[in-house]
């Protein structure tokens, strides 16, 4: 049995079946929720073509069945075509996730012929106004727009992202609207999670309470009517769970089905893991198979032993795996205390300051902290443990 880092009875340690290559740090635009470090200028060179054919074999041989391309800008990478390829020559389902912006008829064409799956392209708002704020780009709406009809035009389905905050919640109606008016297969309405620059500026992007349960309703008023006129477009949204009781079963419980790997090599069990005070290791150094079962990084919350109280009595420790070990960290200083969103958390007030934080009124965009040094205020370390 492989090691799971407890002492008490349990399955051997899953496949990592979805590894997540995030191919560079480098980005066009400035989105002020972007999930890249905040020091992601000062990470280690690139993994080079050659080390990302031999991560995804490794990956395709421990049982990994689906790739994501991401990023940053995965577009930034010249050998994407090849990486596809690759990919699918090992039997990855592939999936590209990026912002459009650098995507092209030509490229659309090429990775289709690689073997590429699936392309999901972002967007910041329904408004142009506001997309090209948020992104920094004044054509980047109108590039997204023409990409997504491009993606649909080559047979694509088409999946639309967009991240939800208080900038554009109110107009979910409108933002439903235009994917329908894309012709979307898929829609995720995903509202903001708060890692990276997204907790750099939470504050302003949190919506009220009141605004989550409008944008629910409306959603859900959405899904009604289409499944009355049988339009098979999926919506899918996902809350925000600083709303929530219970924390979310974050990537379905440490490095037990997910594995990113990041632009210069250091593997993580999901995204926001970077920021802890752990030594993760690298595939420069290490095979992926000893990194995902036996490297200290990914046994240090795998199983329950490493559980304090309330988490260690709980009876949906199960279910939940004491929430996310990133959101623990960032807001109490200590990883390993139950995630604060838990209202059995003793730190579970910090939840409440930022429900009552997002009652001030609505800050100008321009007022946000950008993910990019040319548009924003340079940005020299990580924020503090709490708030």
């Amino acid at each position: 049995m492989q090691s799971t880092g407890s002492n008490s009875p349990e399955p051997a340690v899953g496949l990592p079946l979805w590894l997540l290559a995030e191919l560079t740090y480098r980005c066009p635009l400035q989105c002020p929720y972007c999930s890249n470090p905040l020091d992601f200028a000062r990470q280690g060179a690139e993994l080079d073509t050659a080390a990302w054919f031999r991560v995804m074999a490794e990956a395709r041989q421990m049982g990994a069945a689906q790739i994501g391309f991401s990023g940053g800008e995965p577009l930034a990478r010249p050998d994407l075509a090849e990486l596809i390829g690759e990919a699918r020559r090992l039997g990855f389902y592939t999936n590209l996730i990026t912002s459009g912006i650098g995507l092209t008829g030509q490229k659309i064409v090429d990775f289709h012929r690689a073997g590429l799956d699936h392309i999901q392209i972002s967007f910041q708002a329904s408004d142009p106004q506001v997309n090209n704020m948020l992104a920094g780009s004044k054509k980047a709406f109108a590039h997204k727009l023409a990409m997504a009809q491009a993606v649909k035009a080559h047979g694509y389905p088409m999946v639309l992202n967009f991240v939800i905050h208080r900038h554009n919640i109110d107009a979910i109606d409108t933002i439903i609207e235009l994917c329908l008016a894309l012709g979307a297969d898929y829609v995720e309405l995903a509202t903001c999670q708060y890692y990276g620059w997204a907790y750099l500026n939470r504050d302003a992007l949190l919506p009220t309470r009141e605004q989550l349960v409008r944008a629910e309703r409306v959603t859900n008023e959405y899904r009604a009517k289409l499944a009355a006129e049988n339009n098979p477009c999926k919506l899918i949204f996902v809350t925000p769970d600083y709303y929530e009781e219970r924390p979310k079963p974050c990537m379905n419980g440490w490095g037990s089905l997910f594995m990113i790997v990041t632009p210069d090599g250091t593997v993580l069990p999901c995204h926001a893991a970077r920021q802890l005070p752990i030594a993760f290791p690298n595939v420069r150094e290490h095979d992926l198979r000893h990194i995902w079962y036996d490297s200290p990084g990914f046994n240090r919350f795998r199983g329950d032993d490493w559980m304090p109280e309330p988490c260690r009595s709980c009876d949906e420790k199960k279910k939940d795996f004491g929430g996310c070990r990133c959101q623990a960290y960032l807001l109490t200083g200590d990883a390993s205390q139950a995630d604060p969103v838990c209202s059995k958390s003793p730190h579970h007030e910090l939840i409440l300051k930022a429900r009552d934080a997002s009652l001030a009124p609505l800050q100008p965009i321009t007022q946000l902290v950008f993910r990019n040094p040319r548009n924003s205020r340079a940005i020299d370390s990580a924020p503090g443990p709490s708030r």
